[in-house]
């Protein structure tokens, strides 16, 4: 009985060891081993050969979505002027990295960027952020947007109850501006959308 109990314990940690033997190892990872990832739901993004896994969005995560990009794609739809998808779906930014913002569009102009499987860099992205990805959000996803040539970047912060846009200047970005509560955020790429930040933000509570 000693036996078949250890067995019954030891057998699943096997199986775990061979199955993790098929994927790559950590920092190898290469767009071919992504795209062969079985589907999911989840936001799985690729980065200097490794598989980031945020954790799942959470309930205020995703009603600031839906609140923002609803208004942004009747902006857009309405003029004809691109097209407005959210997350999870994959950019590649360049070879060998693959961000899924929470929100973007792509110009009507540019729609040679838009894959089945994964879009080219868009015009405009979003991240709302959120304990686990405001790093990368602030901070790699800053710079990897803007060597990418985004050319405007919103960082909505439930916390700090604020929405940031950020366009690209000469490579880099600049803050076009931050509004709280009571203001209307606005986009320069899409010029004439404005957004009240109480809207956005829902049913957060005011601080």
């Amino acid at each position: 009985m000693k036996d078949d109990a250890m067995y019954e314990a030891v057998r699943p940690l096997e199986l775990a060891v061979e199955v993790a033997q098929l994927w790559p190892p950590r920092g190898q990872w290469t767009e071919a081993d992504y795209f062969a990832l079985p589907d999911t739901n989840h936001f799985v993004e690729l980065s200097e050969g490794e598989l980031i896994m945020p954790p799942h969005p959470t309930h205020t995560h995703q009603l600031i979505v839906l609140e923002l990009a609803t208004r942004l794609r009747t902006f857009v739809q309405t003029r004809n002027l691109g097209i407005v998808q959210i997350g999870p779906l994959p950019v590649r930014l360049w070879p060998g990295k693959i961000r899924e913002p929470d929100i973007l569009f792509v110009a009507r102009e540019h729609r040679d960027r838009i894959g089945e499987q994964v879009y080219g860099p868009p015009d405009l992205a979003v991240e709302v952020l959120s304990p686990h990805t405001r790093r990368t959000d602030r901070l790699e996803k800053t710079v990897e947007y803007a060597r990418a040539g985004v050319m405007e970047y919103w960082i909505v912060d439930p916390h700090g109850q604020t929405v940031e846009v950020f366009v690209l200047r000469e490579g880099a970005y600049e803050l076009l501006g931050k509004w709280g509560r009571g203001e209307e955020a606005l986009s320069e790429v899409l010029a004439g959308f404005r957004v009240v930040v109480d809207d956005v933000l829902g049913g957060i509570p005011a601080g």
